[in-house]
């Protein structure tokens, strides 16, 4: 039987470990993260607000507004937050969490380019069908199977992720918890 020990926490070491740099990156990340969340937040409420925009391709874009929104808040806060510090550890739950919704809207994203690629095929090749063919109904389902797969999607990796055995060092060449930089962690198969 091999030594194993159950990691309690994960070092991300991040971008960079010179000292002088983080304090520059974290500014520049910061301010990336906040125009990325206030130009998302901003089309969602116009995409909202605006009874003219309700239609299936602004629908899809404010679902997609959202999940940028998201996307960016699952490494970000953490990545800024081990710019200030020297401790840059994340816990075993966190790391999968993170890791969980990484993938969660990530594949869910890829998905909901595939749908805005049909809505914008259906429109051009059926110009005449197209509010048949992209009622809001199948807006809607369309909308929730992509979330709910990429959902399962993502809960697949991250319980196989979990259930991995580690040994040896715990430190993580990279901001965020992802399937490939555990997977070097993991002793096993």
């Amino acid at each position: 039987m091999l030594n194993t020990t159950s990691v309690t926490e994960f070092l991300l070491l991040g971008v960079t470990d010179i000292q002088e740099l983080q304090p520059f990156l974290f500014v520049v990340f910061l301010t990336i993260y906040f125009i990325s969340v206030a130009g998302n937040g901003v089309i969602l409420m116009i995409v909202i607000s605006d009874p003219r925009l309700h239609s299936p391709m602004y629908f899809f874009l404010g679902n997609l507004s959202c999940l940028d929104i998201c996307y960016s808040t699952v490494t970000l806060p953490k990545m800024l937050q081990n710019f200030l510090s020297t401790h840059k550890a994340i816990s075993f739950l966190g790391c999968i969490s993170q890791l969980h919704f990484f993938h969660f809207l990530g594949s869910t994203e890829a998905m909901l380019l595939a749908v805005m690629a049909f809505d914008r095929f259906v429109a051009i090749c059926k110009p005449l069908h197209y509010t048949v063919i992209m009622s809001p109904q199948l807006c809607t389902q369309m909308a929730i199977t992509i979330w709910t797969i990429g959902f399962f999607h993502a809960l697949l990796h991250s319980v196989m992720a979990s259930r991995l055995n580690f040994c040896g060092s715990n430190c993580i060449h990279h901001f965020f918890c992802d399937v490939k930089p555990l997977l070097k962690l993991a002793c096993g198969n």
